[in-house]
């Protein structure tokens, strides 16, 4: 006995494949509801080919429907022959990304773990009404420095990596168009050596009393600035000894302050290297690393 197992993918398969279920299962006498009603034994020999006997005597298609969308699976289960599917077969859910994959793709360094979080729509309660929001808006807005978390400004640095996070109804394409059309325009602003490294995931449900969002996360070599900060702002600190011997006192040493501090400038300098780097540079390292190892 062979058995034939249908992939219906997308909107296009998943609707065509429910045309095609509609059409054996008629051929084959078999109602919406997955019962034989036949007129013929003819009709049950090679029965087990497209469809597998449940308890009951009910006939289950061999179909697995997949879709980013839960729309289509929608339509589909409220169909004429949406109750002839197993529920276990329907395989759905939406572009994500969870924190494992942002870890993986964020952090190319072990070191340069430090993120510039943004969000857009920033907008006064009282002008959300008068401001359209759009794919290409939240897009812009989530790039401005304005709209960054971190007091450093994006302009001063390059980006590694990015991650960009939208809900709301919107279109996966438009997402990726914006995508791209913001590292066409301005392409000085992220390294050339890490290719592809926009990652976007888009969820459907939108937050409370707005009708789309972004959330931005940046790994940009900008942020030294705000490490730079700190680090004169402690320096200053730690010449005059300031509030020094609150920790001195519970047993820690001044050895840890410089320390610390030599840690900092060496994060400093890793994210200047890293942008000055361009993709020459980096085969260069490449290449060397692997003549030490050879």
């Amino acid at each position: 006995m062979r058995e034939i197992v249908h992939m219906q993918a997308g909107q296009c398969g998943n609707q065509i494949g429910s045309k095609f279920w509609e059409v054996i299962s008629d051929e084959h006498g078999i109602d919406p509801t997955g019962a034989y009603h036949g007129d013929s034994d003819l009709q049950l020999e090679r029965i087990n080919v497209y469809y597998n006997e449940a308890a009951g005597g009910k006939y289950v298609p061999r179909a697995v429907l997949v879709d980013l969308e839960p729309g289509t699976m929608d339509s589909v289960r409220s169909g004429p022959f949406g109750q002839l599917f197993r529920p276990d077969n329907f395989v759905f859910g939406q572009l994500n990304a969870d924190l494992r994959k942002l870890a993986v793709n964020m952090v190319p360094f072990p070191r340069l773990h430090f993120f510039m979080p943004g969000f857009a729509p920033l907008t006064s309660r009282g002008s959300q009404q008068y401001r359209a929001l759009t794919v290409p808006e939240l897009t812009q807005q989530m790039f401005d420095a304005k709209n960054m978390m971190a007091a450093c400004d994006p302009r001063h640095g390059r980006y590694l990596t990015v991650a960009c996070i939208f809900r709301g109804r919107m279109s996966m394409k438009e997402v990726d168009e914006q995508m791209l059309n913001v590292q066409n325009k301005n392409s000085s602003y992220f390294v050339e050596w890490i290719p592809n490294n926009i990652k976007t995931a888009v969820c459907d449900i939108p937050p409370r009393g707005l009708k789309m969002s972004a959330t931005f996360i940046g790994n940009s070599t900008a942020i030294q600035e705000l490490f730079k900060r700190i680090s004169e702002q402690f320096t200053a600190m730690f010449r005059r000894k300031a509030f020094l011997h609150w920790y001195t006192g519970e047993g820690m040493d001044e050895m840890e302050f410089t320390e610390a501090e030599s840690n900092m400038n060496d994060l400093v300098s890793e994210y200047q290297q890293y942008q000055d780097a361009t993709a020459e540079e980096e085969g260069e390292g490449g290449e060397q690393e692997d003549e030490e190892h050879a």
